[in-house]
């Protein structure tokens, strides 16, 4: 990875000059892979600001609800000297791009914007890197979360559940009333979303932070690893045969259409169901993942702007970060992302009981340390660790290996990369 980033320095500063003489009016390159209908909705708040600032929006979707294919094609762009203005990058990516010098100087504007006051430290761990802002961010997203179905939940008369077993036992009445208990998809991504919040749930925030963010060897050690692949192990039997390359929205329709009963996933399955016209407590309910009530699985969602000699990019990176941190703006692209601001100072006033909830949960789990942030979406761990225990968890999910077998398997990626 340090050696593509290298790579992708040299070819960025060989071709700047050029570049800066070959483009003129203030613009915006935004490469990101948000393609979703409620996603849609949340980016057009960002591009109707802009327009009115004379800013030109240049759309790079990459679809791939993972951020994996965007990935690819920023790096094939970086070591062709083309890097985008900016890009939705995520945790640890932001860290290692800002310390490779790839990532511009945000600061003027943030001092302009009193960004310090306004932002919690856990969006400022993911977007201002040894002191300086790099990223600007959009959102902070819930990762354990549930998202059912209403009128299935009714059919069988089912309670909230509040544990993995109570969760297991509900998934055999669900079979019985002949509604498949969770949709899925079966995309790398979405198998270790699955696993994060199972991890959670089974052993805690303490053992979470532990275990992906410090990597303590007798926390990883423990039983409590072959106890999460255990309950994904229950969780996998709970799937339909068509599961495999579903992308993450499609399962939200599942959710939607009472095909299935539940979908575990971050809260933006919440924009689907909004975009959808569907109404909390109405058509569909909303609860953490089993054991984790209290717990909250952050992922900040940013856009990281990359190093410009272009002043027309760089007015436009400007431009670009006034709109996003804009409090008007920040409560309109929350209301259809799903999401909760990234600043604290928006009212949640507008907001449906599901996101108040969230807003109350991660202000609550701050205060009592019980906010950790998410190892399926690259913030506690390195993104070779993350590579590493995401294809040991879709292995096992799409195989017969042991629980035994898996969580040594994870406990050694964790402990070597």
């Amino acid at each position: 990875m340090r050696k593509q980033m290298r790579a992708a320095l040299l070819a960025l500063l060989g071709t700047s000059l050029f570049s800066s003489m070959a483009l003129a009016g203030a613009e915006v390159e935004v490469l990101h892979f948000w393609t979703s209908g409620g996603e849609a909705k949340a980016l057009k708040v960002l591009k109707d600001d802009l327009a009115t600032r004379n800013v030109l929006w240049k759309d790079a979707p990459v679809a791939g609800g993972g951020g994996g294919n965007a990935k690819t094609v920023m790096l094939t762009r970086l070591n062709a000297g083309n890097a985008p203005t900016a890009m939705l990058m995520l945790g640890q990516d932001i860290v290692d791009w800002s310390r490779a010098r790839m990532l511009g100087d945000m600061n003027s504007t943030a001092r302009a914007g009193n960004w310090d006051a306004v932002l919690p430290d856990a969006v400022k761990a993911f977007t201002k890197v040894d002191g300086i802002y790099v990223s600007v961010p959009t959102n902070i997203h819930r990762v354990n979360m549930v998202w059912a179905n209403k009128a299935a939940f009714d059919k069988i008369n089912a309670p909230i559940p509040q544990t993995w077993e109570a969760f297991n036992a509900l998934a055999e009445k669900f079979k019985a009333a002949g509604i498949l208990p969770l949709a899925h998809g079966g995309q790398p991504w979405q198998d270790l979303t699955l696993f994060d919040s199972v991890a959670l749930g089974v052993g805690g925030p303490d053992y979470y932070r532990k275990a992906f963010v410090e990597r303590d060897q007798a926390a990883l050690k423990s039983p409590v690893m072959a106890q999460i692949f255990t309950q994904l192990r229950a969780l996998r039997g709970m799937v339909d045969p068509n599961f495999p390359g579903r992308d993450w929205n499609l399962a939200s329709a599942m959710v939607m259409r009472g095909e299935a009963a539940m979908q575990i996933m971050g809260d933006w399955a919440k924009g689907e169901f909004t975009a959808a016209g569907k109404l909390p407590d109405q058509d569909y309910l909303c609860f953490p993942t089993p054991g984790s009530q209290g717990s909250f699985s952050y992922l900040v969602n940013s856009f990281s702007m990359f190093r410009q000699t272009n002043p027309d990019r760089a007015a436009g990176q400007v431009a670009f970060a006034e709109a996003i941190m804009a409090p008007a703006n920040q409560e309109a692209f929350n209301l259809a992302k799903g999401s909760i601001p990234a600043r604290t100072d928006v009212s949640g006033e507008k907001f449906d009981r599901c996101a108040q909830q969230t807003m109350a949960d991660f202000k609550a789990a701050n205060s009592q340390n019980r906010a950790v942030p998410t190892v399926a979406y690259g913030h506690a761990a390195s993104a070779d660790a993350t590579a590493s225990l995401t294809d040991i968890v879709t292995k096992f999910f799409n195989s017969q290996q042991s629980a035994d077998e898996a969580a040594r398997a994870a406990v050694k990626a964790l402990l070597d990369s």
